[in-house]
């Protein structure tokens, strides 16, 4: 365990704050020699699995900070297509999907390139290009913080929702991810229809796309729109893609013609955050160095010296100007840490 740790390095919008506690998690003793002193029971906690979807309020975090690290990969096979796979949850996300998709099993390319850890995925329920992580899950193994107890987590017990589960309601920082399980496919069916993954493949020249091809030409699309956090501080898409009923979907239609939305189940539509965003006018936004970036307006960036206070200002207002053009009220995907 260390003491008054920089946190710039462990958070993607490369904020300077310092935690007054760092423990890093190899395996679970490091966490049950943790549960034995003072610090663990005097202190607040959280758990940082890449940093990629977080947002310190505050210049100093005044408790215990766990980092998980992890390592290991196994596979076992079910059938002669279906392969269960389990994953400690420090291994890198995008490093992970990259294995899979080279020993040639379908289900997490559409996943590629996402920052962060294996942990963190479950807790945000990650998705993306018509994807989610709640599609390829088949159990996870945590420890309960309170009581020192393993416990395993079947779908159904997770409550999977868009961009959330019940580790980021109900049990927020009471358990720790130590592994995820996932059932993958050797002969899964490729998703091509959602955003521009069709256009870049057909781009590369390629007529029968592989798990690798997907893969490539997701990583290329999610290149071009989104800024790499080494270069430029951020956090990804900042809000959710907000749901609403086809009806309200209509309505707004006809005010604003070029609206852009994807049906979704049982008479909804979801609607672009980031259109919203560049319609009010946000899009390449600057204050000081926090802004919306100039390329993708759901992404807000930290262009070197911003605070936490001033990213989460910035988003406030975006917020408030969304909902007064378009009654629509967005919720940010990145958890806030105060």
């Amino acid at each position: 365990m260390h003491r008054n740790v920089s946190l710039k390095t462990y958070n993607t919008f490369g904020l300077d704050v310092v935690a007054a506690f760092l423990a890093s998690i190899q395996d679970i003793s490091d966490v049950e020699r943790l549960r034995k002193t003072t610090i663990w029971q005097a202190e607040k906690k959280i758990i940082l699995g890449g940093g990629s979807n977080c947002l310190f309020l505050d210049d100093y975090y005044e408790g215990l900070v766990l980092v998980m690290n992890n390592k290991g990969i196994t596979t076992t096979e079910i059938s002669n297509r279906k392969v269960k796979v389990s994953v400690a949850a420090g291994e890198d996300w995008t490093d992970f999907v990259q294995q899979m998709v080279a020993m040639g099993l379908g289900g997490l390319e559409n996943l590629s390139l996402i920052p962060g850890k294996v942990g963190a995925s479950p807790m945000q329920n990650i998705g993306a290009y018509g994807v989610e992580l709640k599609d390829v899950f088949h159990r996870l193994q945590a420890l309960d913080l309170e009581t020192g107890q393993l416990v395993d987590f079947e779908p159904s017990e997770c409550e999977f929702g868009y961009r959330t589960s019940i580790f980021k309601t109900t049990l927020k920082d009471r358990f720790l991810i130590l592994s995820v399980d996932f059932i993958l496919d050797r002969k899964a069916e490729l998703n091509l229809d959602y955003g521009k993954i069709r256009e870049e493949i057909a781009r590369m020249g390629i007529r029968q796309p592989t798990y690798r091809d997907v893969s490539h030409a997701v990583s290329t699309i999610r290149r071009n729109k989104l800024p790499d956090p080494l270069q430029l501080g951020n956090a990804g898409s900042f809000f959710k893609n907000p749901v609403v009923h086809q009806l309200v979907f209509d309505d707004l239609e006809k005010e604003f013609p070029d609206i852009v939305g994807y049906p979704g189940q049982n008479g909804t539509v979801k609607l672009a955050a980031g259109w919203l965003i560049e319609k009010a006018g946000w899009k390449g936004f600057r204050k000081g160095d926090a802004g919306i970036h100039q390329m993708q307006a759901l992404v807000i960036v930290n262009y070197g010296l911003a605070t936490g206070r001033e990213i989460f200002s910035l988003a406030m207002e975006v917020q408030q100007s969304v909902k007064e053009m378009f009654g629509i009220q967005l919720e940010p995907e990145v958890n806030f840490i105060g």
